[in-house]
């Protein structure tokens, strides 16, 4: 169901409709436009349906999108099974700017998922919470960048998503020494465990440091046949 199929109710009358085409020259638009000038145009475009998905290994997105807008809403999905200095950083990123946060928390499950089915968990866990939190928004935004691995390599910074929302991902073009520069100027929190060696950081049971210096998310499910967890619709 794409969000012009949904309820009336749960839709603006003025919501925006792109086509394929015009979303295509957004992202042709915004490859060389700075990534305010993205977020600026999703809040105008979406705001208050918008919302910023956040892993919380670092605020780069937060602080951008806060600046344009603070009280747009953080989603933060607390699976059960994050490390304690992630939990931490979301204080720290939620007292820092104040945040309009909205924590997904996973039900209690009698068997933990990632030891009994650890192919599904992060679907069963993740996905459907992402799914809960989007309900009603017409569009969202994330962190998610190309350097990051192969499956990110085509990432658009605009395009529509497998639910037919418009999906932003402001920094994707941003390399790695971009986002470490930008938290050096700006002060922004990041979770401790940058500092110790880890480079992508998920659920504690499945994040190990990396296995390749070369690709920076191979410490996440370390033998299993899965470099990602479904929230970005990617394989």
């Amino acid at each position: 169901m794409t969000i012009l199929d949904q309820p009336v109710s749960l839709v603006p009358r003025d919501v925006p409709r792109f086509s394929d085409e015009e979303l295509a020259a957004l992202n042709a638009e915004f490859e060389t436009a700075p990534a305010r000038k993205v977020i600026q145009w999703a809040v105008e475009t979406f705001h208050p349906h918008l919302c910023l998905s956040a892993s919380m290994t670092d605020a780069v997105l937060i602080d951008l999108a806060t600046k344009v807008e603070p009280s747009i809403e953080v989603v933060f999905i607390d699976t059960g099974y994050h490390f304690p200095e992630t939990l931490d950083t979301v204080e720290v990123v939620r007292r820092r700017y104040g945040l309009n946060l909205r924590m997904m928390s996973v039900p209690h499950h009698d068997e933990e998922l990632w030891k009994i089915d650890p192919e599904n968990c992060c679907s069963a866990v993740k996905v459907g919470q992402l799914d809960r939190a989007l309900n009603g928004k017409l569009a969202w935004m994330s962190g998610l960048r190309r350097a990051e691995s192969p499956t990110r390599a085509e990432a658009p910074i605009v395009g529509r998503d497998i639910r037919g929302l418009v999906k932003i991902n402001p920094i994707a073009n941003w390399s790695d020494q971009d986002v470490r520069g930008y938290i050096a100027d700006h002060d922004v929190p990041v979770n401790p465990l940058l500092l110790e060696g880890y480079t992508s950081i998920g659920c504690m049971p499945c994040t190990t440091k990396p296995t390749d210096p070369n690709d920076p998310r191979s410490g996440r499910w370390v033998g299993l046949d899965k470099s990602e967890c479904g929230l970005h619709g990617l394989d």
